[in-house]
């Protein structure tokens, strides 16, 4: 290899998904859903109820095993290897090191019995941190970056609102610096005034962080915020993708169309 191929960038993308199908029987869950994703990238995912979105994202974080196609991340031991085809104890890895899930239910992503201090430390600990001091000085750091009432540090999840419980969420998903973050729905759920601040604060932190994103979201005003490029699904088929502006603005599918239009309730 030359001196001047060496240097070049590495081009390998983070994520690499080639004909992702799930079938339930003659149901199609999603079918022959293709797209990469490179450091930094947030990629949002839109479409009605039942159009296939959150089966993909369930697919590629490993919740869920396809039916066919592959799901390629560019692991730390590995390289670009196929998810579903690694030990357990390597998807685990994976999941626990460079990963982190945000789901649209806070109380599906928590711990209810325990502090939310203690749920937002878990992940320093499961990679082996042991130093108490240091574990709760990230917290304390953590939760004013979500901003948190440190006060609170010891308080259970179910004594805060939603809106808070996901922050702790997010907290808990974000202080082991993980390389990819699903999002379903982040803020589903969530009264408008509170949805608004939590996705200012989202972005700021994935800004910040750099961070690689899937966001599924039903919302159009969610989408154009947060993610950079846009993939629209209907019936489990991408129908569209690109640009997130392009997409929003000049829309080619008729189903776009009338997502962007709001013309279809979803």
């Amino acid at each position: 290899m030359s001196a001047a191929l060496a240097l070049m960038p590495d081009d390998t993308p983070l994520l690499r998904v080639e004909g992702l199908t799930k079938r339930y029987g003659a149901i199609i869950g999603c079918e022959n859903v293709s797209f990469d994703l490179r450091p930094g990238e947030i990629l949002g995912i839109v479409g009605e109820s039942g159009s296939g979105k959150t089966t993909v994202l369930n697919c590629v974080s490993g919740k869920l095993a396809p039916t066919s196609g592959g799901v390629q991340f560019k692991t730390r031991r590995h390289g670009l290897a196929n998810i579903h085809e690694l030990s357990e104890p390597d998807r685990r890895r994976v999941q626990r090191e460079d990963w982190g899930f945000v789901h649209q239910n806070p109380r599906d992503g928590l711990r209810m019995r325990v502090s939310g201090g203690a749920n937002v430390a878990e992940p320093l600990m499961n990679l082996g941190d042991r130093h108490y001091g240091r574990m709760r000085q990230a917290t304390i750091d953590w939760l004013n970056r979500v901003e948190l009432d440190i006060s609170r540090i010891d308080h259970k999840p179910r004594t805060f609102s939603g809106g808070m419980q996901q922050r702790i969420q997010i907290a808990r998903n974000l202080i082991h610096a993980p390389r990819l973050v699903f999002m379903d729905e982040p803020t589903g759920g969530l009264d408008v005034s509170v949805q608004a601040r939590l996705l200012d604060l989202l972005r700021e932190l994935v800004r910040d962080l750099d961070l690689s994103a899937i966001i599924v979201t039903h919302d159009m005003a969610v989408a154009r915020l947060m993610a950079a490029r846009l993939m629209v699904m209907k019936g489990g088929h991408v129908v569209e993708t690109g640009l997130t502006d392009q997409v929003l603005d000049d829309p080619q599918h008729p189903y776009t169309q009338l997502l962007v239009s709001s013309v279809l309730q979803i």
